[in-house]
């Protein structure tokens, strides 16, 4: 496991791609501009985002994107894991286990009291994931998403 470097964003713009495939979409934004939202999103001061990667060789065999959330408990931060994404062909060889310890001794080494993520209710593989490596769900919290912030409140008043 090591963090991704600027000569990674193509082999993230590719498992990124491969993820959007396996969620169902059909087209992508071209690979300059794919490039170009990965670049600016993780090679940029300060990063709005973090990357870890698996590899096998010179091959990208995973991914574990985060970023993180401020206040968790008290004054502390939690690390948010967005995206684990392991490619069917490293799938149940421990890639994706090897990330999620990579994730956690990350937060442990930053000072997070939290390591938070969410899975896809449909997402049965990735539940049974979580369920092997003895980690719970946390059935009390309710996820809302907005598409359109611009249309998110409406007129309020």
């Amino acid at each position: 496991m090591s963090p991704a470097e600027r000569r990674d964003a193509a082999a993230i713009a590719a498992l990124l791609e491969d993820l959007g495939r396996f969620y169902g979409t059909t087209q992508s934004e071209s690979l300059d501009r794919r490039l170009s939202q990965i670049n600016e999103a993780i090679f940029t001061s300060p990063p709005a985002a973090y990357a870890l990667l698996a590899r096998d060789g010179d091959r990208v065999a995973g991914l574990a994107a985060y970023s993180f959330l401020w206040p968790a408990v008290g004054a502390t931060r939690s690390l948010y894991l967005k995206e684990l994404y392991v490619p069917a062909a490293y799938r149940r060889r421990g890639t994706g286990k090897l990330l999620m310890a990579a994730v956690f001794e990350t937060a442990a080494r930053l000072g997070c009291s939290r390591v938070e993520w969410t899975t896809d209710a449909g997402n049965v593989a990735a539940q049974a994931f979580y369920a092997r490596l003895g980690l719970p769900a946390y059935p009390s919290k309710v996820f809302y998403r907005v598409e359109d912030a611009g249309a998110g409140l409406g007129p309020v008043g």
